[in-house]
């Protein structure tokens, strides 16, 4: 087997082929969207990319090609001797992917399924819009302070209009610098509202995604972003597995009789846990008679509402993560059920 080191980037890659003894075949440079060409001339290898933004493309056209291929972590590749000693170049790079590769066997990412990362590109892509209209707010905000003006609170979605009225009352007018960022913060929640409704579409015509909204709280957002994360439900051995990998699951630093817990280790995708954490909220105030919320409160004497929502969200990681397996709607009696033995087992 041949051993593909492939040091990515937007325009060409650099490559080093090693035989399994690890002496380098071949090294040369290839351009980043027809890599494939190069590695149909060769048969079964294992290929070795780091994770970036072309990896899981290029990924994807070479697995068709039946080779094996391994989208190590960013966070392990330094480890591996990647831009070992402060020295990094493109050539380095893939010799140590190639080298390492042939001794030992090297993790994987999972790659998610194009449809997975296309729908997922659409839930980031509006919340890019979210935050340049949150930014753009603020400012006008900030600004609005050093004059001493108060604006009547309200929606964002009104914001613009609420601040146009206020200042056209003052014998100054409208300054034209800010009237330029309110129509921009217009124009933004036009476009954050149509990214809305296509992320809605996407859920309601998606049967995973139609499971998912029956639970308390999960809106079309929250559902896509975690049927796009998990990707294949079967990857899981069990609902810990899921709030591990969404790092709802709380850490440890111990050290020989030294024993210390410590908060979520907020591994993993930090879109997930975000929504999910208003999902939760979301619950707490329209679905308060929910065992699962109930749970929740009963928690937050105890610990603190913001507590008790983070723990809510890792245990609704969890039951969406067994709807899914199961193909079974949310049923409270279940929620029930489960916190029941947790209680007992504490």
């Amino acid at each position: 087997m041949l051993h593909f080191g492939i040091d990515l980037g937007g325009m060409e890659s650099q490559v080093c082929v090693r035989e399994e003894s690890g002496k380098i075949v071949l090294e040369t440079i290839w351009p980043t969207g027809s890599l494939q060409e190069l590695l149909k001339e060769y048969g079964p290898s294992r290929v070795v990319l780091e994770t970036c933004a072309e990896a899981f493309a290029v990924a994807e056209r070479i697995k068709v090609l039946g080779h094996d291929v391994r989208v190590v972590p960013a966070t392990l590749v330094r480890q591996l001797g990647v831009g070992a000693r402060g020295i990094k170049t493109d050539i380095r790079d893939a010799r140590a992917l190639s080298e390492v590769s042939c001794r030992i066997e090297l993790p994987t990412v999972h790659i998610p399924k194009p449809v997975s990362r296309d729908i997922r590109a659409v839930a980031s892509l509006r919340d890019a819009l979210v935050r340049s209209r949150t930014l753009l707010i603020n400012t006008v905000r900030g600004w609005l302070r050093t004059q001493l003006i108060r604006v009547p609170s309200g929606a964002k979605q009104t914001f613009a209009a609420r601040v146009r009225k206020k200042l056209l009352e003052r014998p100054e007018g409208m300054p034209v610098a800010i009237e330029r960022q309110l129509v921009v913060i217009e124009e933004l929640v036009k476009q954050v509202r149509s990214a809305d409704e296509e992320i809605r579409s996407i859920a309601e015509n998606d049967p995973t995604c139609r499971l998912l909204m029956t639970a308390p709280g999960v809106g079309p957002l929250t559902a896509v972003y975690f049927m796009t994360v998990v990707d294949e439900v079967k990857r899981f051995g069990g609902a810990q597995a899921v709030e591990s990998y969404l790092g709802l699951t709380p850490g440890e630093h111990s050290s020989s009789l030294r024993q210390a817990r410590t908060g979520i280790t907020k591994a993993g995708s930090g879109q997930v846990r975000r929504v999910l954490v208003q999902a939760c909220w979301s619950a707490w105030v329209h679905a308060d008679k929910d065992p699962l919320v109930e749970w929740a409160q009963q928690v937050a004497k105890r610990r603190g509402p913001k507590v008790a929502v983070v723990a809510m969200a890792r245990k609704l990681a969890g039951i969406l993560y067994a709807m899914w397996r199961d193909g079974r709607e949310y049923d409270s009696r279940l929620v029930t059920s489960a916190t029941s033995s947790e209680e007992a087992a504490a």
